[in-house]
């Protein structure tokens, strides 16, 4: 034959070693669960792309009756939701749960703003 092949691979067994590159690590346990409740994909989008790049579990859903289908499913820590919908998730999760709810107006929240409120909230919580 032209070339022949061994079957085991020659060197070091490197599966068990870390290869580098950056892995993201949790140092109490899991990252804090937002639910976003908004029915613009688009502001849904903004606020899920600002939350998660802060390590923060994200997750988005499309209307009040979903959020309030879910809530006590999901277990989210905090819910972020349009101010013109805030009153009535609060009243609709008021019987079930304490999670705490963020109003974001129709302009969005400048992001740092949105951070702000979530972590205010979540320190309120605990």
């Amino acid at each position: 034959e032209m070339f022949e092949v061994d079957d085991k691979r020659q060197g070091v067994d490197r599966r068990r070693h870390p290869r580098g590159g950056r892995r993201i690590t949790e140092l109490d346990g899991a990252a804090p669960l937002v639910m976003v409740v908004d029915r613009d994909p688009t502001r849904r989008d903004i606020a899920h792309a600002i939350l998660s790049k802060l390590k923060f579990a994200v997750a988005p859903v499309e209307s009040v009756e979903r959020a309030v289908e879910i809530a006590h499913t999901l277990n989210a820590e905090v819910i972020v939701v349009d101010e013109a919908d805030a009153a009535r998730l609060s009243a609709a999760l008021a019987h079930e749960s304490a999670i705490p709810v963020v109003a974001v107006g129709k302009d969005g929240r400048p992001a740092d703003a949105l951070i702000e409120a979530v972590r205010r909230a979540l320190r309120q919580a605990s």
